[in-house]
Parts: C-alpha cells; sequence; structure tokens
C-alpha cells in the first residue's frame, strides 16, 4: 500500500513538472530575432517619448572658442 501511494505522489510530480516545462517553454517566446533588433526597438521608443531631448553642438561650440582665443592671442603677440 506504502509503495502505490508513494508512486502515485512522483507521478503527480512528474505531471507538474511537465506542466511547469510547457509553461515556461510559452514564456520564452520573444518578438525580435536578436538583441540587435530589440535594442534598436528600445532606442527608436525612447527617441519617441522625448528621452533623450535635443543633440547638442559642443564640438563646434568649442571649436568656435578655440579659434576666438587663438585668434586673441594672435593679435595681442602682434
Amino acid at each position: 500500500m506504502w509503495q502505490h501511494l508513494a508512486f502515485d505522489r512522483v507521478r503527480a510530480d512528474v505531471l507538474a513538472l511537465q506542466a511547469k516545462a510547457e509553461l515556461a517553454g510559452c514564456a520564452l517566446g520573444c518578438a525580435y530575432m536578436s538583441t540587435a533588433e530589440f535594442e534598436a526597438a528600445v532606442i527608436r521608443s525612447k527617441r519617441a517619448a522625448g528621452v533623450y531631448g535635443r543633440r547638442r553642438l559642443w564640438g563646434c561650440t568649442l571649436g568656435v572658442g578655440a579659434g576666438a582665443a587663438a585668434l586673441a592671442i594672435f593679435i595681442f603677440m602682434i
């Protein structure tokens, strides 16, 4: 009798494990084919939401400032 109850318990555990494995397989499905495609979609949605803001032209600003400083030094040296 004891062996029969133990067998039923093991069988129930195996069936529960199979059901959990099937649910886990469904949860792993993804709409994107690769990580790069997922990252591109994330960036696209963030840009649409305005997270990144306006692009600033720091390089151009620093170049003009350095040029003006060099010109000022050159004028004062003459």
